[in-house]
């Protein structure tokens, strides 16, 4: 009998089922060993994660094997010129929640797995987030993306920026990012006259990454005489002196900071005091890491649109007069702002503003005392955008 037949009248044959990769009698086998040892279904040590782990670990090592040509203690590999060489342990976020990996190595260095990637931490996606600090100088969380798993795109970012725009920020002056791919081509498209300024914090960090730890003390004093010289001429020259003390033991530290220069001297033409505010992602790396600890000890979620719920609830949380980052206004913002005045080409000066004026009544409202905090759906429309300045961050 065939599916028509079988059907009702009037109703559509359904296609038959593929078949499942797992079927019911090991499924079976999984759920009573796990109720036998106590093991819950969800959660960080739950059988999902574990069933994610020995799924991972296994293509890892099969991905090894493909790249070295022979099975583990295959005779066949002796004298091959390279082998297996241990594992490095790793943490990665997944639907199933945090799953600590075994990824295996090889001798030589060169194998470069395609399933989790060298330096990849989330399988499934992950959140992005936009701090805006308004010409009060008042900051506040615009926004949170979810990004594909396989990294953020020049497209991805393009919809984002884009979405900011749209919301009311017609004009940015600085774009302070850590090297995400993709993000400076996107801003000056929907900005064009915005200038992308290099996170120094991260790039002091990946100068140290090619450097012995017992250097990292000297190198992190001489380097210091670059970022803080006067003017960019100054930090030209902080550089040669650098370079004659250290190209020669590590000469990919001095390469790094001469292939980044043009990203990095933006803010040198800035005095100190408005430095501190545009030369690191440090604010929206101190709000990742409060998020963390909110959805570290949750396992997993049911959907994206779950976690997403979970981070806003955590933002509005941490929004209040407590908090030392989000939520208040910026130590010297008024020299800031007259900088970013100056600075953008003959821009007006932006208008004094209250808090209702610039508050969508629609917005969540929470009081804190005499505070409110002002947390905006991704839907909702931006303050006036004049003077505005937003930081991106995974």
């Amino acid at each position: 009998m065939t599916n028509s037949d079988s059907a009702p009248a009037g109703r559509a044959a359904r296609p038959a089922a593929e078949e499942s990769l797992i079927d019911g009698a090991l499924a079976d086998q999984l759920l009573a060993k796990a109720e036998a040892e106590g093991v819950e279904l969800l959660g960080p040590d739950g059988l999902l994660s574990q069933v994610t782990k020995a799924v991972l670990e296994r293509a890892l090592g099969e991905e090894l094997t493909e790249h070295l040509g022979y099975e583990k203690h295959d005779p066949a590999g002796r004298g091959s010129g390279n082998s297996r060489n241990g594992a490095t342990g790793k943490r990665l976020l997944t639907e199933a929640g945090a799953v600590d990996l075994q990824v295996p190595r090889d001798r030589r260095g060169s194998f470069e797995p395609k399933i989790v990637r060298k330096g990849q931490t989330r399988l499934d996606g992950f959140n992005d987030l936009a701090i805006g600090i308004d010409c009060e100088g008042a900051k506040q969380v615009l926004g949170m993306w979810v990004g594909a798993s396989t990294g953020e795109s020049a497209k991805f970012w393009m919809s984002v920026l884009a979405e900011l725009r749209n919301r009311g920020v017609r004009d940015v002056c600085i774009l302070c990012c850590d090297g995400l791919s993709g993000l400076p081509e996107a801003a000056t498209t929907v900005w064009p006259q915005v200038t992308v300024q290099l996170c120094v914090v991260h790039l002091i960090r990946a100068s140290l990454r090619y450097a012995s730890r017992k250097y990292w003390p000297a190198l992190a004093k001489d380097l210091k005489a670059i970022y803080t010289a006067s003017d960019e001429a100054a930090a030209a020259a902080a550089l040669e002196a650098f370079a004659e003390q250290w190209e020669t033991r590590y000469p990919a530290i001095v390469r790094l900071w001469r292939t980044h220069w043009q990203e990095f001297t933006p803010f040198l033409a800035f005095p100190p005091e408005v430095r501190r505010a545009i030369y690191t992602t440090n604010l929206i790396e101190s709000l990742n890491a409060r998020l963390r600890k909110v959805t570290r000890n949750r396992g997993q979620f049911p959907s994206e649109q779950a976690a997403l719920k979970v981070l806003y609830l955590a933002v509005r949380n941490l929004e209040d007069y407590r908090t030392p980052n989000i939520g208040i206004r910026t130590s010297g913002w008024k020299q800031v702002l007259q900088a970013f005045t100056i600075y953008s080409k003959g821009g007006s000066p932006p208008h004094d503003r209250h808090d209702h004026l610039h508050r969508r009544p629609d917005a969540p409202r929470r009081t804190q005392g005499s505070r409110v905090s002002r947390v905006l759906p991704p839907t909702a429309a931006l303050p006036s955008p004049v003077g505005m300045r937003f930081t991106l961050g995974g």
